[in-house]
Protein backbone atom coordinates (compact mmCIF):
# COMPACT_ATOMS: atom_id res chain seq x y z
CA UNK A 1 0.00 0.00 0.00
CA UNK A 2 1.27 3.44 -0.90
CA UNK A 3 0.61 6.45 1.34
CA UNK A 4 1.62 8.83 -1.45
CA UNK A 5 -1.05 10.02 -3.88
CA UNK A 6 -0.45 11.33 -7.40
CA UNK A 7 -1.85 14.75 -8.22
CA UNK A 8 -4.49 14.79 -10.94
CA UNK A 9 -6.30 17.45 -12.93
CA UNK A 10 -5.15 20.73 -14.40
CA UNK A 11 -6.81 23.31 -12.14
CA UNK A 12 -3.39 24.41 -10.77
CA UNK A 13 -1.45 23.95 -14.02
CA UNK A 14 1.01 26.66 -15.10
CA UNK A 15 1.01 28.09 -18.62
CA UNK A 16 3.32 30.58 -20.32
CA UNK A 17 3.10 32.02 -23.82
CA UNK A 18 0.61 29.40 -25.01
CA UNK A 19 2.66 26.49 -23.62
CA UNK A 20 1.80 24.12 -20.81
CA UNK A 21 4.75 24.14 -18.39
CA UNK A 22 6.15 20.76 -17.38
CA UNK A 23 8.91 19.64 -15.05
CA UNK A 24 10.89 16.43 -15.26
CA UNK A 25 14.18 14.77 -14.54
CA UNK A 26 16.64 12.17 -15.69
CA UNK A 27 17.14 10.01 -12.58
CA UNK A 28 20.64 8.52 -12.44
CA UNK A 29 23.11 6.61 -10.31
CA UNK A 30 26.72 5.47 -10.55
CA UNK A 31 27.47 1.78 -10.67
CA UNK A 32 30.95 0.22 -10.59
CA UNK A 33 31.95 -1.89 -13.59
CA UNK A 34 34.35 -4.83 -13.79
CA UNK A 35 37.13 -2.46 -14.88
CA UNK A 36 36.80 -0.38 -11.68
CA UNK A 37 35.14 2.44 -13.60
CA UNK A 38 31.94 4.11 -12.53
CA UNK A 39 29.20 3.57 -15.09
CA UNK A 40 26.27 5.98 -15.26
CA UNK A 41 22.86 4.33 -15.25
CA UNK A 42 19.61 6.20 -15.84
CA UNK A 43 16.17 5.17 -14.67
CA UNK A 44 13.45 5.00 -17.30
CA UNK A 45 9.79 4.16 -16.89
CA UNK A 46 7.19 2.62 -19.16
CA UNK A 47 4.63 4.84 -20.81
CA UNK A 48 0.96 4.51 -19.92
CA UNK A 49 -0.02 5.24 -23.53
CA UNK A 50 2.17 3.11 -25.76
CA UNK A 51 5.54 1.51 -26.41
CA UNK A 52 8.94 2.88 -25.49
CA UNK A 53 10.46 4.20 -22.31
CA UNK A 54 10.57 7.71 -20.90
CA UNK A 55 11.72 9.81 -17.98
CA UNK A 56 9.42 11.10 -15.25
CA UNK A 57 7.74 14.39 -16.15
CA UNK A 58 4.45 16.15 -15.66
CA UNK A 59 2.65 19.40 -15.06
CA UNK A 60 4.27 22.16 -13.01
CA UNK A 61 1.62 23.51 -10.67
CA UNK A 62 1.04 26.96 -9.17
CA UNK A 63 1.79 25.95 -5.58
CA UNK A 64 5.30 24.58 -6.17
CA UNK A 65 8.68 25.53 -7.61
CA UNK A 66 9.85 23.87 -10.81
CA UNK A 67 12.37 21.88 -8.74
CA UNK A 68 9.63 20.65 -6.39
CA UNK A 69 7.53 19.63 -9.41
CA UNK A 70 10.42 17.63 -10.92
CA UNK A 71 11.01 15.81 -7.62
CA UNK A 72 7.26 15.15 -7.20
CA UNK A 73 7.02 13.63 -10.68
CA UNK A 74 10.00 11.35 -9.93
CA UNK A 75 8.22 10.06 -6.82
CA UNK A 76 4.78 9.72 -8.45
CA UNK A 77 5.85 8.10 -11.71
CA UNK A 78 9.14 6.31 -10.94
CA UNK A 79 9.10 5.82 -7.18
CA UNK A 80 12.48 7.44 -6.56
CA UNK A 81 13.80 10.29 -4.42
CA UNK A 82 17.04 12.14 -4.93
CA UNK A 83 18.93 15.39 -5.29
CA UNK A 84 18.64 17.62 -8.33
CA UNK A 85 22.20 18.27 -9.49
CA UNK A 86 21.90 20.23 -12.73
CA UNK A 87 19.31 22.02 -14.81
CA UNK A 88 19.71 20.42 -18.24
CA UNK A 89 17.54 22.81 -20.22
CA UNK A 90 14.15 23.68 -21.67
CA UNK A 91 12.64 21.31 -24.22
CA UNK A 92 9.70 22.21 -26.44
CA UNK A 93 7.33 19.68 -27.96
CA UNK A 94 3.76 19.23 -29.11
CA UNK A 95 1.48 16.80 -27.30
CA UNK A 96 -1.89 15.51 -28.47
CA UNK A 97 -2.83 14.53 -24.92
CA UNK A 98 -1.91 17.95 -23.45
CA UNK A 99 -4.37 19.97 -25.53
CA UNK A 100 -6.81 21.95 -23.41
CA UNK A 101 -8.63 25.28 -23.34
CA UNK A 102 -5.48 27.17 -22.25
CA UNK A 103 -3.22 25.38 -24.71
CA UNK A 104 -5.31 24.26 -27.70
CA UNK A 105 -2.25 23.51 -29.83
CA UNK A 106 -0.82 21.16 -27.21
CA UNK A 107 2.50 23.03 -27.01
CA UNK A 108 4.63 22.15 -24.00
CA UNK A 109 7.78 23.55 -22.44
CA UNK A 110 9.56 21.08 -20.16
CA UNK A 111 12.21 22.06 -17.62
CA UNK A 112 14.47 19.03 -17.18
CA UNK A 113 16.97 18.31 -14.40
CA UNK A 114 19.53 15.61 -13.67
CA UNK A 115 18.55 13.90 -10.41
CA UNK A 116 20.99 11.71 -8.49
CA UNK A 117 18.85 8.98 -6.93
CA UNK A 118 19.38 8.20 -3.26
CA UNK A 119 16.21 6.18 -2.53
CA UNK A 120 14.07 3.69 -4.46
CA UNK A 121 10.60 3.29 -3.00
CA UNK A 122 8.94 -0.12 -2.72
CA UNK A 123 5.53 1.47 -3.26
CA UNK A 124 4.68 4.64 -5.18
CA UNK A 125 1.53 6.19 -6.65
CA UNK A 126 1.88 4.85 -10.22
CA UNK A 127 3.50 1.49 -9.41
CA UNK A 128 0.51 -0.46 -10.74
CA UNK A 129 0.71 1.24 -14.17
CA UNK A 130 4.46 1.67 -14.72
CA UNK A 131 7.55 -0.50 -14.94
CA UNK A 132 10.97 0.97 -14.18
CA UNK A 133 14.35 -0.05 -15.56
CA UNK A 134 17.95 1.00 -14.87
CA UNK A 135 19.82 1.30 -18.16
CA UNK A 136 23.19 2.46 -19.40
CA UNK A 137 23.06 5.72 -21.36
CA UNK A 138 23.54 3.99 -24.76
CA UNK A 139 20.72 1.53 -23.94
CA UNK A 140 18.45 4.37 -22.83
CA UNK A 141 19.12 6.35 -26.02
CA UNK A 142 17.99 3.36 -28.10
CA UNK A 143 14.81 2.80 -26.07
CA UNK A 144 13.75 6.42 -25.49
CA UNK A 145 10.24 7.05 -26.84
CA UNK A 146 10.30 10.82 -27.41
CA UNK A 147 12.86 12.72 -29.52
CA UNK A 148 13.00 15.65 -27.06
CA UNK A 149 13.84 13.30 -24.17
CA UNK A 150 16.46 11.58 -26.30
CA UNK A 151 17.98 15.01 -27.01
CA UNK A 152 18.07 15.84 -23.28
CA UNK A 153 19.81 12.55 -22.54
CA UNK A 154 22.16 12.39 -25.51
CA UNK A 155 23.17 16.03 -25.74
CA UNK A 156 22.80 17.70 -22.35
CA UNK A 157 22.94 14.91 -19.75
CA UNK A 158 25.72 12.93 -21.47
CA UNK A 159 27.94 15.99 -21.88
CA UNK A 160 27.88 16.55 -18.12
CA UNK A 161 27.92 12.98 -16.82
CA UNK A 162 29.48 10.67 -19.44
CA UNK A 163 32.60 10.31 -21.58
CA UNK A 164 31.83 10.08 -25.31
CA UNK A 165 28.37 8.65 -24.67
CA UNK A 166 29.85 5.41 -23.29
CA UNK A 167 28.13 5.70 -19.95
CA UNK A 168 31.41 6.05 -18.05
CA UNK A 169 31.66 8.80 -15.47
CA UNK A 170 32.94 12.09 -16.88
CA UNK A 171 33.64 14.00 -13.65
Amino acid sequence: MCDLVARTGRHQQRYEGGCRLLAGCIPFRYKSSDENQKVVEVLMISSQSGPGLLFPKGGWENDETVEEAAKREAIEEAGVRGDLEDFLGFYYFKSKSNQDEFCPEGLCKASVFAMRVNEELEAWPEKSTRQRAWLTVPEAIKLCRYPWMKEALEKDFSQRYCIDGTGNKNN
